[in-house]
């Protein structure tokens, strides 16, 4: 069984990562919480300091037809691709949970209608706390690991949290759902219920000008505040982000 599963979680980390050089300085590890096993690569070079933390999008939730995967493994390497390449002392990559390896507790709903359910949070969270305990955290959230940035620094209670950056991001999935003409998630907290908290963090959100996927104006709605908001002129949802690539590695 445990031969198995080594080689379940060998195949989809090469598969996740096919063609992509990760530095030496991170590490892989797999981080136990009360729910799920989240895999995350790591850069730890001062354990006091500041932890910039990068969390994960939805990954490949549906196929091409709009049918559930069995896997949500991301095969776009955006989100890695920038914490990779950030020169900041300690800096962490955290999948979703289900990404990368899986366990027991996954289900497809889990990447589907409960992709921000209390026990997704609860996980994400967890494995924040775990790394970066007490210092100060910079969370940067890819599309729906935006929903999940926010509602661990406001749902939840004890991570540091100074600044939010979002790139592409969800924060209200009751709209987009409804936007696209989609199911509701509704088995999934809501950033929207933590509103007026959330809007006191420091924040920034970039958002492509050619993101069909989450457009502008939803973020636009979401957070109404212009200032708080960038487009990224030519960018898609998941390319063309690399001019603003120094500007997160500079927060």
């Amino acid at each position: 069984m445990f031969y198995k599963k080594f080689l379940f979680v060998i195949v989809v980390l090469l598969s996740g990562c096919k063609g992509f050089v990760i530095p030496d300085e991170f590490v892989y590890k797999e981080i136990e919480t009360n729910t799920f096993k989240l895999a995350s690569w790591q850069k730890v070079a001062n354990p006091k300091g500041k932890f910039k933390v990068y969390i994960e999008g939805d990954g490949a939730s549906f196929d091409a037809y709009g049918r559930p995967t069995n896997n949500p493994t991301p095969r776009g390497k955006l989100l890695r691709e920038i914490a990779f390449n950030d020169y900041n002392e300690n800096v962490i990559y955290l999948a979703r949970p289900c990404q990368f390896v899986k366990d027991e507790m996954c289900a497809q709903r889990h990447w589907t209608t409960a992709r921000f359910a209390p026990e997704v949070i609860n996980a994400s969270y967890e494995a924040i706390k775990s790394v970066a305990k007490d210092n100060k955290v910079i969370l940067v959230g890819f599309s729906g690991g935006a929903q999940v940035a926010g509602l661990v620094s406001v749902a939840k209670k004890g991570i540091n949290v100074v600044k939010l950056v979002t790139i592409g991001g969800n924060l209200d999935h009751f709209s987009w759902t409804e936007y696209h003409n989609l199911p509701s998630l509704n088995e999934s907290m809501s950033l929207t219920d933590y509103k007026n908290e959330y809007m006191k963090i420091p924040q920034i959100h970039y958002i492509g000008s050619k993101d069909d996927v989450i457009p502008s104006k939803l973020v636009y709605d979401f957070v109404d505040d212009e200032n708080l908001v960038k487009v990224v002129n030519g960018a898609t949802h998941n390319s063309g982000f690399e001019v603003i690539y120094p500007l997160i590695w500079k927060e």
